[in-house]
């Protein structure tokens, strides 16, 4: 009768193992933690935050605002480089359009005035009627006048414009980046999702790129597990899982297998026993839908992956 019991209890106990082992050839079951994708959103420039528009656990949809960063600094120099930008606009305007018609009149007149002095002085010095320097002055003035007659009637080179050109298109893009900067005040949700984390409150300085909230994705959940070599080949991309979580029991959730490792590696540290976290498994991603936001990032679930066309 010993003998028999003990026969008797043996058996009872591989049943166990067997069954916690999750794969009976038809089935594969493994645990891991239901994870979302979450973004970090930053700041993408300095400033105090006037608002915060967004609390941890609200839901929010991709265009939000979620908060607002004072403005006021940026708004002047807007007004600044828009009125730098006009400046240089009609210098090049002016450029290309070239001098108005009465201002080349009177240039063509300062130079023939200038000109019938110069010859007269000329005379003059010859006869030793006027100094050197008198006549120096008046060839100065007559040069002065040609020059600026000239400069008036052909307008500016083109290397002249080129730069002008240049210039507005300097205080262009000067307007542009002051007005991004003035649009990124306002803090937007990049897509939908759940507030997770609020690290801001309003009154805080914040500097480019310092983190301001956190937003996790809910509508599509991930589940990683850990299988074994032996269990890899039962499972491929495009195969259906039942995700099972402690809260809703007896209610399966349809994911679907969308990655399998392609590299081995050493078993989570958060498995309890040291046998276990020395063994090589390989990790496979499950994407579970989420429409009704049951599933929660850092909750356990189960696994369980039928095989064989089961």
């Amino acid at each position: 009768m010993v003998f028999k019991r003990l026969i008797l209890t043996a058996a009872i106990a591989g049943a166990i193992l067997t069954g916690c082992s999750g794969n009976d050839g038809t089935r594969i079951e493994a645990s891991g933690t239901i994870e979302g994708t979450s973004v970090n959103i930053g700041s993408e420039v300095a400033g105090r935050i006037a608002a915060v528009r967004a609390r941890e656990g609200d839901r929010v949809h991709i265009g939000d605002t979620l908060a607002v960063i004072d403005d006021a600094d940026y708004q002047i120099q807007l007004r600044q480089a828009a009125a730098n930008l006009d400046a240089t606009e009609a210098q090049l305007r002016l450029a290309i359009e070239g001098s108005r018609q009465e201002d080349i009149t009177q240039a063509k007149a300062a130079f023939d005035n200038a000109e019938r002095d110069y010859r007269r002085m000329k005379d003059l010095l010859a006869s030793q009627t006027v100094t050197q320097k008198q006549f120096d002055d008046a060839e100065a003035r007559f040069i002065n006048a040609q020059q600026a007659y000239e400069k008036l009637s052909s307008g500016l080179r083109r290397d002249e414009i080129a730069a002008l050109r240049a210039r507005r298109d300097q205080a262009a893009a000067q307007a542009d980046q002051l007005r991004k900067k003035v649009r990124d005040c306002r803090v937007l949700a990049p897509a939908a999702g759940t507030i997770t984390l609020r690290a801001v409150e309003p009154g805080e300085i914040v500097m480019v790129g310092s983190n301001l909230l956190r937003l996790t994705g809910m509508d599509l959940m991930k589940l990683t597990i850990y299988v074994g070599e032996k269990d890899l080949g039962l499972i491929s991309p495009g195969q259906k899982a039942d995700v099972f979580i402690d809260s809703q029991e007896g209610k399966a959730f349809e994911g679907t297998v969308v990655y399998l490792s392609p590299v081995a590696e050493f078993t989570p540290k958060n498995v309890q026993t040291k046998e276990e976290r020395t063994k090589l498994v390989f990790g496979v991603r499950i994407e579970v839908p989420n429409p009704d936001g049951v599933l929660k990032p850092g909750m356990p679930a189960d696994a369980v992956l039928k095989t064989r066309g089961q």
